[in-house]
């Protein structure tokens, strides 16, 4: 007859020590070179508890291959912790930091993380963190170090948070592989730290009225002036202009479709321009088309609809924009010294349409949507001071009443 022992199911390397009175269960590992065995917490031996051992030790063994495993976290009373004290190893900060660089690549090449993503931080792995941190042990930084640093980093709260990411990232990670006891991290007061020592941010939404975008109007060439009218009448993202394909205008029901996004980010090692779809599913949208929108499409058709399969293309070149800096240097800067307005970002187009709207009526829900916002809050929150206190809930846009009151004043293209 089998014994109660032998009945039961012991998984490789899990057995059972009879000691006096009771059973123990018992895991049987090899760690440095030595044939280990630990015995586990006296507990009735169910298969439930047989299988958690035999986890276990699947657990450790994982770990030791990784050279990760500190046999005191695992069995403290044990004599041989002593003797397998973890080794204290001189790992810097920056051998993290590269190695979490090479995981974001990795995540790039497996499609978990976007490329432009990648090339923010790679941004601030080698332009920020590795200059300052790149040589210290990670077992040497501390809180107070910290804390110094970023009082006296000068940038914006968003960007001290951004810089924060990956370096918050690999502490941890050294914290769990037992590098380092615990993150400094974590014993710094961040939030209160970033919002008394970070600065306010230079960006400021500086809409252009009516008489600057008339004069931006006269004095666009003709290959500059249906750009900069249809910009004003959509307000686009400056990527989402670049990617702007012929095929997602629609002629009959006056709308264009925004699905696409040009974007910098890295490929292969390479910074280049990507293609890719909005952030949020919000960005996928269909915006109305005033008739000034209309017009300056129509006169565009001439130029590019059959040469190229993207609306706006550079009239130095005849080849589509690659890059909004493109726009900004060759087309922008020169524009503005060209008509006496005052310069700021082309950005500023897409805050000209929103103010314009707003000012006139304009329903914020809607405008929104039409803007790829997720919801009504960052309407309110960048351009409230536009919105009339009074404005009709009801209200929609309609193609002429609240076009910009400098297209109005401006001769309208036709086509």
């Amino acid at each position: 007859m089998a014994t109660a022992k032998s009945a039961r199911k012991l998984p490789r390397g899990v057995s059972i020590r009879s000691l006096k009175s009771i059973e123990r269960l018992q895991i049987a590992f090899s760690y440095r070179g030595k044939q280990c065995r630990e015995l586990l917490p006296e507990k009735k031996i169910t298969q439930a508890y047989i299988d958690y051992a035999a986890g276990l030790r699947n657990e450790i063994r994982r770990k030791i291959a990784d050279d990760v495993f500190n046999y005191a976290a695992y069995f403290p009373e044990s004599p041989s912790a002593d003797a397998f004290k973890p080794e204290r190893k001189w790992v810097t900060i920056g051998d993290l930091l590269l190695a979490q660089l090479s995981m974001y690549g990795q995540q790039v090449t497996n499609g978990s993380m976007s490329p432009s993503t990648l090339l923010g931080y790679t941004k601030i792995i080698k332009g920020k963190l590795l200059p300052k941190w790149g040589e210290l042990a990670v077992t040497d930084i501390s809180p107070s170090m910290l804390r110094e640093w970023i009082g006296q980093m000068g940038v914006t709260a968003k960007t001290a948070r951004n810089v924060l990411s990956p370096l918050r990232s690999v502490l941890d990670d050294a914290m769990n592989d037992d590098l380092i006891e615990f993150n400094p991290l974590d014993r710094v007061a961040l939030s209160k730290l970033i919002r008394q020592t970070s600065k306010k941010s230079e960006y400021d939404v500086d809409p252009f009225d009516a008489d600057e975008t008339a004069e931006l109007l006269k004095h666009a060439r003709p290959d500059e002036r249906s750009l900069i009218q249809f910009w004003l009448q959509t307000g686009l993202r400056p990527g989402e202009i670049i990617a702007l394909p012929w095929s997602n205008i629609d002629w009959v029901h006056s709308k264009v479709r925004i699905d696409t996004n040009i974007v910098t980010g890295i490929v292969d090692g390479k910074q280049t321009q990507i293609e890719k779809p909005p952030k949020t599913e919000a960005g996928i949208r269909d915006v109305e088309l005033s008739s000034l929108a209309l017009a300056a499409l129509r006169e565009q058709k001439s130029v590019s609809f059959i040469s190229s399969i993207r609306v706006w293309i550079n009239p130095r070149n005849g080849e589509p924009w690659s890059m909004d800096s493109q726009i900004r240097k060759t087309l922008w800067e020169p524009l503005c010294k060209r008509s006496g307005v005052r310069y700021r970002n082309p950005y500023q187009l897409r805050h000209t349409y929103a103010s314009t709207l707003l000012t006139s009526g304009c329903n914020p829900f809607w405008l929104a949507n039409q803007m790829g916002h997720e919801d009504v809050e960052m309407v309110f929150k960048i351009y409230g001071k536009w919105i009339p206190a009074n404005y009709q809930k009801g209200q929609r846009f309609t193609q002429e009443s609240h076009a910009p009151d400098s297209d109005r004043k401006a001769k309208s293209l036709t086509g």
